[in-house]
């Protein structure tokens, strides 16, 4: 373990707190996070630490080590977006930006790689190689930032070579004090469809003069879910979700069409591509046999995640050797999305939780709840993580 860290973390956490209640009082959707980077930049700036500014709103920062020459890079990267949620906590730091919030902590993953940084200027001479800072926008928003990061090219323009991209999310359900480790596959590829059924609007009393919308999509809707129940793999995981459904006729009126929205999820590239053939041929055809059309629509998202299993070895060996053994949980799958699975085709990658419940304080929501929230102190367990696992991998591979 590096000397003195636990003690370093300790003091500048107080300012890590304040610097995530700032981001969360001034949450910024995707792809729109100007005040957010110009936020990180000032902070950068202030600790001394080169940057370059990327995909708009991205920030890519640059820590050299002096211990010995050596060409291995470690990313550490953190999302900065947030949500279109409208936020229900009654806390000082609540959002200011109306139907705007942070309720997927990335206002605490942005802080925490803030405070790695802070630490990290005082290990310069601890470690070899360079560590980048990757401050990543658009990660809830398709395609996804982390795209435009790969495609910009800025990972590869420090030269040498990529040893390791590690990631990091709060987790509502990982106990505080835990960092949640799981090799190979670990959360879902997502994809979106948007259909719009159209039918033949008309009185309620006389459903024969009218084609119904309404039925059609509800039918549609059932036949859809035997996609999972009867053609999926068991052994695979699948999940398929419609969480918008909007026919706007009344108690007496058939509507001329309808809206529905929905999700799919798998952890199976070859399954997912036929999958969503098969959900867009049905939503086409099942329609037009009930007499109405349908306009289908679907958006490609994020692939599923795997986590490197040598590098999630390693680093579950650097957590226990400088944490203790009680602090790493190990992980069921997750069916979530997120676009840190691109880089996890690109280079060795591993994306582990950060445990943030702590029931003793108050009621815990989950992701994407109007009333998230979390225990601060988690960032102490964050930090220490990150920077341990990308001084040691660095010094590990420079023998």
């Amino acid at each position: 373990m590096l000397k003195e860290l636990d003690a370093e973390i300790e003091a500048i956490f107080p300012e890590i707190v304040a610097i995530r209640r700032h981001i969360h009082q001034h949450p910024e959707l995707s792809f729109q996070e100007y005040e957010t980077s110009a936020y990180i930049q000032e902070k950068l700036t202030r600790l001394d630490i080169p940057f370059k500014v990327v995909a708009n709103t991205g920030v890519v920062a640059v820590l050299e080590g002096e211990k010995s020459l050596s060409d291995d890079i470690v990313v550490l990267r953190a999302d900065i977006d947030a949500l279109p949620i409208h936020e229900q906590n009654d806390v000082l730091y609540k959002s200011t930006n109306e139907g705007v919030m942070h309720a997927c902590g990335h206002d605490f993953h942005t802080a925490n790689l803030l405070g790695v940084a802070t630490v990290l200027k005082g290990y310069k001479t601890e470690f070899s190689g360079k560590i980048v800072l990757l401050f990543q926008p658009g990660e809830e928003k398709i395609p996804g930032g982390a795209i435009q990061i790969l495609q910009s090219g800025i990972l590869e323009s420090f030269g040498g070579k990529i040893k390791a991209v590690l990631g990091l999310h709060v987790s509502p359900r990982v106990p505080l004090g835990k960092i949640g480790l799981r090799p190979g596959r670990f959360m879902a590829s997502s994809d979106e469809f948007y259909f719009t059924i159209k039918g033949r609007g008309g009185h309620a009393a006389e459903p024969h003069r009218a084609v119904d919308p309404i039925m059609i999509a509800a039918q549609l809707l059932t036949t859809l879910q035997q996609l999972v129940s009867r053609k999926a793999n068991p052994d695979i995981p699948s999940v398929l979700t419609f969480g918008r459904f909007i026919g706007d006729g009344a108690a007496n009126v058939i509507p001329e069409e309808v809206k529905l929205a929905g999700t799919f999820r798998t952890m199976d590239e070859t399954w997912r591509k036929e999958a969503l053939e098969t959900v867009a041929t049905i939503a086409r055809t099942l329609p037009e046999a009930l007499g109405a059309t349908a306009d289908v629509e679907v958006r490609h998202g994020y692939p599923a995640l795997n986590n490197d299993p040598q590098l999630t070895g390693q680093v579950k060996d650097i957590l226990q050797r400088s944490m203790g053994n009680e602090v790493v949980q190990d992980l069921e799958i997750w069916m979530a999305a997120e676009d840190f699975a691109y880089y996890s085709y690109r280079y060795p990658a591993l994306f582990m939780l950060v445990g943030t419940n702590n029931d003793s304080i108050n009621t815990q929501y989950g992701l994407h709840n109007p009333q998230f929230n979390l225990d601060e102190k988690a960032f102490k367990t964050a930090i220490s993580a990150l920077v341990n696992s990308a001084v040691s991998l660095l010094n590990e591979s420079n023998g």
